[in-house]
């Protein structure tokens, strides 16, 4: 038997809403002899198709390039489904596969890779994770090597360049024979064009990633949105003037033409499955390997028996992000004072990792007590004071004591006296916990921007995220309020908890001062505003600290709610609504009025006295000359 004749040839199924990378990623493997494109599908629900169409052999030749005995891999964007309410999204996508068909290896492709969606992925069981935009030899050799059955993971952190594992083999790639093409100029040009998308895609999805940072000036911002506006302009010429329609047409028709033959090695970075994130995944399913499968097995588990690990995989997900943020700087990065800036950075993440604790301890004895989504609302505020109390309970100590003017104080029960002053001005405000809870205990939809998304779909990842990073803080806020209305100035309190940089007295009562101000400001003024304006904002982790954001949240009936200084302010910024753009265009006239006057009335008057006095030197200079 020949060497060709051993050689393994893999089956793959890519699944992308997008036509124009499927058939980029088609053409790019049509030189690789091993790798297969057996069938394409846009949607979840044709993906699912394909493969219980090809797991009971009902495959018509004439549907694919040849009749495949099996399916090794399955490559999924993991934005797929995003834009559609209804559709599988990816990581469903991918968690089904792994069930029905554990053979079957899954390969997650990103626009925008990240630490959540990479623990995403290694959750919902996937065999790989990696960025869409990469060079194309080295995605190649990413699909070849997951479709070996072995892993790839890819390492986020871009300070550090990811290395190769020791017991891992070297991954081979490509190399492209332009020698037996026909065209060689259409070829050429060809190659140049993939080139120059995938460097203008790889430069946009940068560009994505910095403009989704927080800690953006609006110039930098808009000089990211100009830099991105001229790539997508880039982009279409290069499609517009390198295109080759006639080349691409006859690959499409005679795809077994192209070379696949000629291969060159080279080692990528790649990583075990244990050293790819701070992100590990415990509990997540096992990738099997699909070099060892013969074929598909059948579907063997409803997507409803998904539920409960799809619920432990989300909170998981969610938790171990928030977890790893809180290994970077909590700064308070913003302009509204917080209580918690009080405290040192190693109590501050104290606090944050006893609130993550005990909101999970929380969320499990819900589920245990079996209550219905529907009661969540009206046990809303018992909830959540009983997560502050378990906090302040665990962070101070139940039994602790303190010497106040030698009378002996318990800490705890000082603090609790303040429960109503708590929910009153922090825990009641904190917006969107009911649907946090729904959507991590139930598998409820979660709304993002009017828009309801299911659990796994990284939109309701990112939004869940934001809130529960925003209820970690201002649970901690409320944590740290009661202290300091009844202990800001005990000794053994400020050399335990405080920052060094506000230990005395004056800095201390400074400090107490802001946060009166604040809250008042967030009475009359900023509350309102927000509610014109039908928005929360939130205090996220953002890598460099603590920032602040807005979501959009229908608020009429708390406008319809408003009265008083609030209600007033609402028609302040109504009232500027409606004047200020009439004003703009009256001033806008008067100075383009003045304008007119100053150039072509008296400019041109001052400039014909001017010709005149010119004029009239120049004769008495002549007059003089002649005598």
């Amino acid at each position: 038997m020949t060497p060709a004749a051993d050689r393994r040839s893999f089956q793959l199924v890519l699944v992308d809403e997008d036509p124009l990378f499927r058939s980029g990623l088609r053409i790019c493997l049509e030189d690789t002899a091993e790798l297969q494109v057996v069938a394409e599908a846009e949607t979840g629900a044709e993906a699912l198709q394909l493969l219980d169409t090809f797991a009971n052999r009902a495959i018509e030749p004439t549907d694919y390039l040849e009749p495949p005995s099996r399916i090794d891999l399955v490559i999924i964007d993991l934005e797929l489904g995003r834009r559609t309410r209804d559709a599988i999204q990816g990581l469903d996508l991918c968690r089904r596969i792994r069930v029905q068909y554990p053979d079957v290896a899954v390969l997650l492709l990103s626009a925008v890779p990240e630490p959540i969606m990479l623990a995403a992925a290694q959750r919902v069981g996937a065999n790989g994770y990696c960025a869409r935009n990469l060079e194309a030899n080295e995605l190649i050799a990413i699909i070849r090597r997951v479709a070996t059955g072995q892993s790839y993971w890819m390492r986020l952190d871009r300070s550090s360049t990811p290395s190769a594992s020791p017991a891992t083999a070297p991954l081979t790639t490509p190399s492209a024979s332009p020698s037996r093409s026909r065209r060689p100029w259409l070829r050429f040009r060809r190659n140049l064009r993939i080139s120059g998308l995938q460097q203008i895609e790889t430069a946009l999805a940068e560009t994505a990633a910095q403009l989704r940072s927080l800690d953006l000036s609006d110039l930098d911002r808009a000089l990211l949105a100009g830099r991105r506006r001229e790539l997508l302009t880039a982009r279409w010429l290069v499609k517009r003037f390198l295109a080759t329609p006639a080349l691409d047409a006859a690959l499409g028709e005679q795809p077994q033409e192209t070379n696949r033959s000629a291969t060159a090695t080279r080692e990528l970075p790649v990583q075990s499955e244990t050293e790819s994130t701070t992100f590990q995944a415990t509990g997540s399913m096992a990738p099997s390997s699909a070099a060892s499968s013969s074929a598909l097995a059948p579907p063997s588990m409803t997507s409803s028996s998904l539920m409960p690990q799809a619920d432990r995989d989300v909170r998981s997900i969610l938790f171990d992000a928030i977890s790893a943020k809180l290994q970077l700087s909590l700064t308070n990065g913003t302009e509204t004072p917080l209580e918690i800036d009080i405290l040192r950075e190693d109590k501050k993440r104290e606090l944050f990792y006893l609130v993550l604790r005990k909101l999970e301890d929380l969320l499990d004895e819900l589920r245990f007590s079996q209550v219905d989504a529907e009661q969540l609302a009206s046990k809303r505020s018992l909830l959540l004071l009983d997560l502050w109390q378990a906090v302040v309970i665990d962070f101070f100590g139940k039994y602790s004591t303190l010497t106040v003017d030698g009378f002996e104080v318990e800490i705890v029960d000082e603090i609790l006296q303040d429960m109503s002053i708590v929910q009153t001005e922090i825990l009641d405000k904190i917006p969107s916990v009911v649907n946090l809870f729904q959507h991590l205990l139930f598998q409820s939809p979660l709304m993002v921007d009017g828009t309801p998304y299911p659990p796994g779909n990284p939109a309701s990842l990112a939004r869940a995220e934001w809130l529960l990073e925003n209820l970690m803080i201002q649970v901690a806020n409320a944590v740290i309020q009661p202290l300091l209305n009844r202990f800001a100035n005990v000794e053994a309190i400020k050399q335990s908890l405080y920052n060094r940089r506000l230990l005395s007295s004056r800095e201390i009562e400074r400090f107490r001062n802001n946060l009166s101000w604040k809250y008042r400001l967030e009475k009359y003024v900023r509350e309102p505003t927000n509610i014109f304006e039908s928005r929360y904002s939130l205090f996220v982790l953002a890598g460099r600290g603590i920032k602040k954001t807005s979501i959009y949240a229908p608020r009429h009936q708390e406008l319809q709610q408003l009265s008083g200084v609030p209600m007033l302010v609402t028609m302040v910024l109504e009232t500027r609504d409606a004047v200020a753009p009439r004003v703009r265009s009256v001033i806008s006239f008067m100075g383009n009025g003045v304008i007119y006057v100053l150039t072509e009335v008296i400019g041109r008057g001052i400039g014909l006295v001017g010709r005149g006095v010119i004029k009239g030197i120049g004769s008495v200079w002549q007059d003089g000359r002649f005598r």
